[in-house]
């Protein structure tokens, strides 16, 4: 594609259909949370999403590659990382249908259209802020810190782009389910669909798959919990449908 690699950047592989994606060591990298978002989320054909913090532009990729049907408009704040998404859906050959936006999530419904998109999508950062040492990287701690960027100020930034019955799916800790459905139904999204997902058999939850409907109504639906390995170590079949998909 004739796409270059900066300096400190690498090309890793999705695993999914050939897509590759360009990260840097020293900046935030995906990991299995982005995964099993981009799975839960079960975008359909034609539907028109946003990807709210897209980082490196995984989520993004992921579930083009898995709907080849839909387009995405990914979000990101830090320039040099939206340079990073830009020059990974190129690599891909996606420019039609993921289209990278580099601005603030709470803002970007000014540039991009207040209640257009069906769908929209984000892995928050996860440490409260103040609760925990923060990264002495700006890139790591923006990623990983949510400063200012709380539950609500996630929730409402979807909303603002959601149209009435766009769906919102996110990922978050599982101690913290409860914050994020709170912010959620204060922003107008009703929790609609949740899923637990355990690192290991037998464990506690590690995070939660949430999925709200703008303007939905009540009643919540709560999934088969995911289990990622079994206590032996080996990977379940629940992580292989994922994971390798047929």
């Amino acid at each position: 594609m004739g796409i270059e690699l900066n300096p400190g950047e690498r090309l890793d592989d999705l695993q999914l259909n050939g897509l590759k994606l360009i990260q840097r060591p020293d900046a935030f990298r995906f990991g299995t949370d982005s995964v099993l978002l981009a799975h839960f989320a079960a975008p359909r054909r034609g539907e028109v999403a946003a990807d709210l913090g897209c980082g490196t532009g995984a989520i993004a990729l992921l579930m083009a590659g898995r709907q080849p049907g839909m387009t995405v408009d990914a979000v990101e704040l830090q320039p040099d990382i939206a340079d990073m998404a830009a020059r990974s859906v190129a690599i891909n050959g996606m420019e039609a249908r993921v289209r990278v936006r580099c601005g603030d999530m709470r803002q970007i419904w000014r540039e991009l259209g207040a209640g257009r998109y069906s769908l929209a999508v984000c892995n928050p950062p996860y440490g409260r802020s103040g609760a925990a040492l923060e990264s002495l990287s700006e890139t790591k701690r923006l990623a990983r810190h949510e400063g200012d960027l709380t539950p609500l100020a996630v929730a409402e930034a979807a909303a603002k782009l959601l149209k009435n019955g766009g769906r919102f799916c996110a990922v978050y800790p599982a101690p913290r389910a409860y914050e994020l459905m709170r912010a959620m139904d204060d922003a107008g999204i009703a929790p609609k669909r949740i899923r637990t997902v355990h690192g290991v058999q037998g464990r506690a939850p590690k995070f939660v798959l949430l999925e709200g409907v703008k303007q939905g109504g009540e009643g919540l639906h709560w999934l088969e919990p995911l289990v990622l390995r079994h206590v032996d170590g080996s990977f379940t079949d629940q992580w292989h449908e994922i994971y390798d998909p047929k």
